[in-house]
């Protein structure tokens, strides 16, 4: 294998700020202009303060439209006269929101203000022409992956829009930032929370969360729908990588000490998904817009059960977690979107005071036949934000109907409306919604101070599964011969939720440095000469094999079949297995996947075997344990089976906790 040259640690990949493509067909001058003019302006005179910054603002759009030459560094100008007070005339008034209180801000607001608050576009379904006129409680989601900088400028440009709007309440950016920034090029990329449930580590799971609330303020991004609670049961789900692992305790410590860390760090936590979507049925996926084998799909539990899921939940609520998300999955049949049984227990009976949002679409997914019912259901079984992302103004528009025709009270709609706003105060976006006064303790995103974090849990995530005649830490003076289709993929190694939903746009991605990289780059340090040309693999003392599975996310990853040749394995782990074994050298397999595939056929003509999970940008923290820089630590979060035969079984090839 030919080691490719790229220098990517620590480097940010320089993305070039779009504008939204609805924003042109709207038929908006182009948004690079008009943007970079808004910020300036309002940056320097905030329309809300004075008329002054209000007439540059406009100046500046005029100029803007006229293609007239427009400098970041403009003078405004203040007019004065007929022409001022005819502006003037044309700027709305709003309160003073920051001296209110919610309860006062919720009765300043007209019905149809209160429901805009409640609804939750993607990002990429409106512009801000669209969010000036209806003023909606967030947006989530992502046009393009920006570096930091293109993320601030594109979320404010929203928020610019947010604050000329009727209403002008500041809105808040929703992101599923799941290990890491991770839909900002250029962030620390952490393992998934599969593999920080092997490591165990509630300080450094703290640290995690002060981190990434760092790297998303730099980015203006203040909601992070994370973490995810579930409990993995059955590894055939595609969302295993997403849970801490089979052990609630574990799952619960971790959680609440991230969850702090990200509240302690500036932004809103959201544990998501109440509830039970990690104890789906095998065979019960939800079959809407495509059908699943086991994702979305019932939880078929007892009060037992049940009562040990909540108590996550509660300790989530003790931990001072502001929203959750409410799981697209069922409970005993009953859809978790419309169990206003468990949603108002959260409320009434576990003291939560921030509000609660639905997922992706998910109540459209719920039993009510039209999607007028649908809304109304939701609504009034407790969720009190829709993430509606293409039917948001559909949903307003039956919430303002619903409340005219007593199918929801209105009172329901001022405490959603009120809870909402009162996270929006907790976090100081009245008083501060451009971010210019976020206190970040770095600069950029990925500088190398966080990129030890993150190395520190890879090399705590490692888990020795196997090993004959101590092969492993590899010894001083030794040579390796690195081999396999995961040894210089940062696509695999990321995993999903990773610049994109799926999977990264590329295999390569800034700032990430490969297992081999890892190898590469410290071999000198670790006194081991590092080979990766075939032709050279016979001087090698031991092949390390990387091995492993393609990136997924959700519903992608359901497989019945969870081999590690299987459909999800990577191309070319079959033949690599094969030549790795003809030179007839002791042979580590490391096996990059996002659950514990089987490899019952391939253990047996493997020396060692190390299961480093999704390690996400820190690749050298595997080199760093194979090597003996680092011991290994790690435990295996959930039980691995050797077969389908034993899921949900006492019977296991390896226990949990080995």
């Amino acid at each position: 294998m030919e080691k490719k040259d790229k220098s990517k640690k620590g480097n940010l990949q320089e993305i070039e700020f779009k504008s939204d493509p609805k924003a042109d067909k709207l038929g908006a001058a182009p948004a690079e202009v008009i943007a970079e003019a808004l910020r300036t302006m309002m940056k320097k005179n905030p329309a809300k303060d004075s008329i002054k910054g209000v007439a540059a603002v406009f100046v500046a759009f005029s100029l803007c439209f006229s293609f007239a030459a427009c400098k970041a560094n403009t003078v405004p100008v203040e007019k004065t006269g007929q022409e001022a007070s005819n502006e003037k005339a044309i700027i709305k008034e709003h309160p003073d929101y920051s001296s209110m209180s919610p309860e006062q801000m919720v009765e300043s607001l007209s019905l149809e203000q209160k429901a805009s608050q409640m609804v939750q576009p993607a990002c990429y379904m409106i512009s801000p022409d669209n969010m000036r006129a209806n003023d909606y409680g967030s947006i989530l989601s992502k046009p393009q992956a920006f570096d930091y900088q293109g993320w601030a400028s594109y979320v404010n440009d929203f928020q610019a829009a947010a604050l000329e709007s009727d209403a002008g309440i500041p809105y808040i950016f929703g992101q599923d930032d799941v290990h890491g920034v991770n839909y900002c090029s250029g962030a620390v990329i952490f393992p998934h929370n599969i593999g920080l449930g092997a490591a165990d580590d509630e300080d450094l799971m703290y640290e995690m969360g002060l981190i990434t609330a760092d790297e998303a303020k730099l980015c203006h991004m203040l909601w992070n729908f994370s973490p995810c609670v579930a409990q993995s049961q059955d590894p055939r789900w595609g969302r295993t990588y997403e849970s801490y692992g089979s052990d609630l305790d574990t799952i619960k410590r971790l959680s609440c000490a991230y969850t702090k860390g990200l509240q302690d760090g500036g932004i809103v936590a959201c544990t998501k998904h109440f509830f039970a979507d990690g104890n789906v049925v095998f065979g019960t996926g939800e079959n809407s817009d495509v059908a699943r084998l086991i994702d979305r799909g019932d939880a078929q539990l007892s009060d037992d059960e049940i009562n040990k899921l909540l108590d996550v939940y509660k300790a989530q609520i003790d931990a001072g977690v502001k929203t959750i998300m409410i799981s697209h999955s069922s409970l005993n049949g009953v859809k978790m979107h419309e169990n206003k049984k468990y949603i108002e227990m959260l409320k009434k009976d576990m003291g939560f005071e921030g509000f609660i949002v639905s997922d992706w679409n998910s109540i459209q997914n719920t039993s009510p036949s039209s999607y007028y019912d649908q809304v109304v259901t939701s609504v009034n079984a407790g969720i009190d934000m829709l993430m509606e992302v293409e039917r948001f103004d559909e949903a307003r528009d039956i919430i303002v109907e619903a409340v005219q025709k007593g199918d929801i009270e209105e009172s329901r709609i001022d405490d959603a409306v009120c809870r909402i706003l009162k996270v929006k105060k907790d976090i100081g976006v009245f008083e501060d919604p451009y971010g210019e006064a976020l206190e970040t303790k770095q600069a950029a995103t990925g500088s190398d101070e966080y990129r030890e974090v993150a190395q520190k849990l890879v090399e705590k995530s490692q888990v020795l599964v196997k090993n004959e005649n101590n092969v492993l830490p590899l010894r001083n003076g030794s040579s390796v011969y690195i081999m396999g289709p995961a040894a210089d993929n940062d696509s695999a190694q990321c995993g999903g939720w990773t610049l994109d939903w799926n999977s990264s746009p590329t295999q390569e991605i800034p700032g990430v440095t490969s297992i081999l990289e890892g190898f590469s780059d410290h071999a000198d340090e670790y006194g081991i000469e590092v080979i990766t040309d075939e032709a050279e693999a016979s001087k090698a003392d031991v092949i390390l094999l990387v091995v492993g599975e393609q990136p997924y996310a959700e519903w992608n990853g359901d497989a019945e079949d969870i081999d590690l040749c299987g459909p999800l394995g990577l191309d070319g782990n079959k033949e690599a297995i094969e030549k790795a074994e003809s030179f007839g050298k002791p042979v580590v397999a490391c096996i990059v996947a996002g659950r514990n595939v089987f490899i019952d056929k391939y253990a047996d003509k493997w020396d060692g075997i190390v299961m480093s999970y999704l390690p996400g940008s820190e690749g050298q923290g595997v080199a760093s344990v194979i090597c003996g820089q680092a011991e290994f630590t790690g435990k295996l979060p959930s039980p691995w089976y050797s077969s389908t035969d034993q899921i949900g079984t006492d019977k296991a090839w390896i226990e949990m906790g080995k």
